[in-house]
């Protein structure tokens, strides 16, 4: 069994990854509910949480159905990390995870996200010492290096480790490739067969089918799968991966009522948690995955995301469900 500290995981755990306006509690409950056995939040900005911005905040909101749950945060400066930590510490999470990622460049111009592997040394020492500052178990999520020509993600992940992390997360890009071109897996294949290696190794990026989640597991040998973008719309992903898990086969995808019942909830919810406007416009991503595969769904789609009123989309829903209530979906 993988144990994140003494958090047991299951056996080759599936995380649902931090991603920014996605992963926040209405749709890490429908994934929990789904099978992930761990939730990270959306990163969350070390500068906002220390100057309570209400956007940040407000992503600390967890919730007991979710757990376990790691609270994710960014940042290139120490003492505002440090200060961070101690308010992620308050909100109770399981783990704190560490963004050293994210490609984007409002925060890698910042030196945060994926702009602190041009410096191993800060990153290292900035992980240390909010490793000695909190008491909760610590992980990080990184990438390859910066570009193709600075790959050191072997030695970076042993003196994480060293400096005491309890799991590494690990992007099969460098921040140069952002999404583009395929996650190259080896090397973090190379991290976890390190015989210095002891805590889990996790691989990200294109686990997008059950079969490529066996192949992490089988081939890659690595400890867990960490799901993006195949998640997106589509809370299923994890459920249908465990099955192919334990069966060898792919189970039947969710009907046309289960999608939308699960549109109406993910909605509901995230109105109750957001607010009307907010909770209508940050769902819009969610539904062409939700969706796929109806004919021209072009047109339900655009009274989906054009209308600021949930009366509105809920209306979208239930024509959808009786226009192709039958549809089969493969």
């Amino acid at each position: 069994m993988v144990k994140i500290g003494d958090i047991d995981v299951g056996e080759f755990p599936l995380l649902l990854a931090p991603m920014e306006d996605v992963s926040d509690p209405p749709f890490r409950a429908l994934c929990k509910e789904q099978g992930a056995d761990v939730v990270y939040t959306e990163f969350i900005s070390s500068e906002g949480l220390i100057r309570d911005a209400a956007k940040s905040v407000m992503k600390l909101d967890i919730y007991e159905k979710e757990r376990p749950v790691g609270i994710q945060i960014f940042g290139a400066v120490l003492e505002s990390m440090l200060r961070s930590v101690e308010i992620v510490e308050a909100s109770g999470p399981d783990i704190i995870d560490i963004n050293f990622g994210c490609p984007v460049k409002k925060v890698v111009s910042k030196g945060a996200g994926a702009g602190i592997l041009k410096d191993i040394d800060l990153m290292v020492s900035l992980t240390e010492a909010m490793v000695k500052h909190t008491k909760l178990p610590v992980t990080v999520k990184t990438r390859l290096g910066w570009d193709h020509d600075s790959i050191k993600i072997v030695e970076v992940a042993e003196r994480l480790q060293d400096v005491g992390i309890k799991a590494i997360s690990i992007h099969g890009r460098t921040r140069a490739q952002m999404y583009k071109g395929e996650a190259n897996w080896a090397p973090i294949s190379e991290v976890k067969n390190n015989p210095r290696m002891h805590i889990p190794v996790f691989g990200n990026g294109d686990v997008n089918s059950p079969e490529k989640a066996v192949e992490m597991r089988d081939k890659f040998g690595l400890d867990g799968a960490m799901i993006g973008r195949a998640s997106i719309g589509y809370p299923w992903f994890f459920k249908e991966v465990k099955h192919y898990f334990k069966t060898g086969e792919r189970c039947a995808p969710p009907t046309m009522a289960e999608r939308v019942e699960a549109a109406r909830r993910h909605l509901r919810m995230a109105i109750d948690w957001k607010g009307e406007k907010l909770g209508v416009f940050e769902t819009r991503r969610h539904y062409t995955n939700y969706f796929k595969g109806i004919p021209n769904f072009k047109e339900y789609r655009m009274k989906m995301v054009t209308s600021d009123d949930s009366a509105d989309v809920y209306a979208a829903f239930d024509e959808v469900l009786e226009k192709f209530g039958d549809h089969q979906f493969v």
